[in-house]
């Protein structure tokens, strides 16, 4: 039994260093790209970023949400401050209402 909890112990952290790996490398990207892009655009896109950290922090991010953020990080990468903000806004969006999912009632099945 500790022989099983220690593997996956391990195997959990060393998927969670690769993943800080990813997200700084990422965020280093985005940081220089972020230059081309209007103000409004690098508010927003910081705004998502943030919203999107807090609902992955609690369990609640939604793949839409995820796959937003991917869309405005690129179109930032690209210089296009309109889609940075209409993917942004949508990212930020569908972060806040999955964090506001948790607050829905439990469903009990059976009574």
């Amino acid at each position: 039994m500790s022989k099983a909890l220690l593997v996956l112990t391990s195997v959990a952290l060393l998927g969670l260093s690769g993943c800080a790996d990813l997200q700084s490398s990422s965020t280093a990207g985005t940081q220089s790209a972020k230059a081309g892009i209007s103000a409004e655009a690098q508010a927003a896109l910081s705004a998502a970023q943030a919203d999107v950290k807090a609902a992955k922090a609690k369990n609640a991010l939604w793949t839409t949400a995820e796959n937003a953020l991917k869309a405005a990080e690129d179109a930032a990468a690209k210089g296009d401050s309109a889609a940075v903000l209409k993917d942004a806004k949508f990212a930020s969006s569908q972060a806040k209402d999955g964090l506001a999912q948790l607050n829905y009632p439990v469903l009990k099945v059976g009574q």
